[in-house]
C-alpha cells in the first residue's frame, strides 16, 4: 500500500527533504536548512573575543581578545560560539526553551557543533552541560543545556556526562540579578565529580552567554575538581548596552 501512493507522495514533495525552520522543501538534501534560513543563521566567524564572545569592529575581522580578558581572563581555554542572540537564532533558543519546540534540538545541537569544529579539530575528552537544580528541572521538564551537549557530544564523537556538574543549591533565575547579584547567586552553587573529570579536556556547553557568571563557575568548579582544561561552547552571546 505504501509502495503504490509512493510516486504521489514524492510528486507533493511529503516525503522531500525540508528546512527544520520554515518548513521549506529542499531541493539539495545534504544542506541542513534552506537558503533564506542560512543566511538569517550564518556562523560567527570574526569580529569578537575569542575568550567572552564580546562582539566588535568588523565581522571580517580575526578573533582578537578583549582588553578585559588580556587583563583578568576566564577560567577556561577557549570560547566558541555561534552567533549573536538576536534574530531567528534568538527565537530558535526561545521557542525551544521555553515552548516546547523539542524538533529543534537537532538543529541547535549542529549549529553548536559547526561552532566547535570551526575552531578546531580534536573532539573533547568529556562534554559536560550546565546544570539545572532538581527543581528547576522539575518545572521546566528538561534540562535544554543537556539537550544541546548530547547532540553536540554525537556529533563530535566524544562521551558525555549529564552529571559531572550537579546544583547543589536552588538559586533564583540569573535573568532577574545584575551582575554582581548573578556572582553571588550563582557563587558555591555547582559541584563537581572529581572521579569524571580528573586529567580530562571538557567542553562546558550553554545556550546563551549573557554575563557569564554561571559559565564562570562551572568553569572554576571543574579547574578544582582536577580538569586538565576546560572548554566553553554557547549557541549565542548577548551584547553589552552601550555605556
Amino acid at each position: 500500500m505504501l509502495r503504490r501512493f509512493a510516486p504521489l507522495a514524492r510528486r507533493l514533495g511529503l516525503t522531500a527533504a525540508r528546512c527544520p525552520v520554515c518548513g521549506t522543501v529542499m531541493a539539495d538534501r545534504t544542506r541542513p536548512l534552506c537558503a533564506r534560513c542560512a543566511v538569517e543563521l550564518p556562523l560567527r566567524t570574526g569580529g569578537y573575543c575569542p575568550s567572552c564572545g564580546e562582539m566588535y569592529g568588523r565581522e571580517a575581522d580575526p578573533p582578537t581578545r578583549c582588553a578585559e580578558c588580556r587583563l583578568t581572563p576566564p577560567p577556561w581555554d577557549e570560547l566558541y560560539l555561534h552567533g549573536r542572540y538576536a534574530g531567528l537564532l534568538r527565537d530558535l533558543i526561545l521557542g525551544f526553551k521555553f515552548r516546547n519546540s523539542y524538533g529543534r534540538a537537532r538543529l541547535l545541537a549542529d549549529l553548536g557543533a559547526l561552532a566547535y569544529g570551526s575552531g578546531r579539530g580534536l573532539p573533547p575528552d568529556l562534554v559536560v552541560p550546565v546544570p539545572l537544580h532538581t527543581r528547576r528541572l522539575l518545572w521546566r521538564g528538561f534540562n535544554q543545556s543537556l539537550e544541546i551537549a548530547r547532540g553536540v557530544a554525537g556529533r563530535l564523537s566524544a562521551p558525555l556526562s549529564a552529571v559531572a556538574l550537579t546544583r547543589t543549591r536552588n538559586t533564583p533565575p540569573q535573568t532577574r540579578l545584575g551582575v554582581k547579584e548573578r556572582q553571588a547567586n550563582i557563587r558555591g552553587a555547582i559541584a563537581a565529580r572529581p572521579d569524571l573529570v580528573r586529567g580530562r579536556r571538557v567542553l562546558l556547553v550553554d545556550d546563551v552567554y549573557t554575563t557569564g557568571s554561571t559559565l564562570r563557575e562551572c568553569a572554576r568548579t571543574l579547574r578544582r575538581a582536577g580538569c586538565e582544561g576546560v572548554e566553553v561552547l554557547v549557541l549565542a552571546r548577548t551584547q553589552r548596552e552601550p555605556d
